[in-house]
């Protein structure tokens, strides 16, 4: 279906991951999740998220790696699913359909307090702590200010069910497809 990768981002608890892989599956795409690869990683050495991601601000050859191995992977037929994906890919002229999904704060912390079985204090000190931890770690690495990045197209699922949310994105991708002759 696409003449190019494609790259799913937002924020922690925008809903990109249960878009990304709905997307995927509807257009035959193989995903990749840079947040699993993440946070498996962060299994793998015995650590907390938050403290992973503590971690990778002293040690930026985790993220160069994870990014490094989805860059390679960066064609059609793939979606890469993660914060920094679409705009590394943009930055390097690598083609690219670049979508995102967004929520508001509040949403976002009540869909994270739900999910991962906190209290929605905790949630949203979480979120603000890894925002933090992305903004400056990618900020440092590639020179990318997540707050200024633009995608292509952005969908806010504040008020949409995930359905709704991946019928936006892929009508998009057909009407720029569309107009790009595919």
């Amino acid at each position: 279906m696409t003449d190019r990768a494609v790259a799913l981002s937002g924020p922690p608890g925008s809903g990109k991951t249960t878009a990304a892989r709905a997307l995927a599956r509807e257009l035959r795409l193989e995903m990749v999740s840079a947040g699993e690869r993440f946070r498996a990683e962060a299994r793998r050495r015995g650590m907390e998220l938050g403290a992973f991601s503590h971690y990778a601000e002293l040690h930026p050859e985790i993220d160069r790696a994870l990014d490094e191995t989805l860059l390679a992977l960066a064609r059609p037929g793939i979606l890469l699913e993660g914060r920094v994906q679409g705009a590394l890919l943009r930055e390097r002229s690598v083609p690219v359909h670049w979508l995102s999904v967004t929520a508001a704060f509040d949403v976002r912390v009540g869909r994270v307090a739900a999910r991962d079985g906190v209290t929605p204090a905790q949630a949203a000190a979480g979120i603000r702590e890894r925002e933090a931890s992305e903004r400056s770690r990618y900020r440092a690495l590639y020179g990318i200010d997540l707050d200024r990045a633009r995608p292509d197209f952005e969908v806010d699922s504040s008020s949409l069910g995930a359905g709704e949310v991946v019928h936006l994105l892929r009508q998009h991708l057909r009407e720029e497809e569309a107009r790009d002759g595919g």
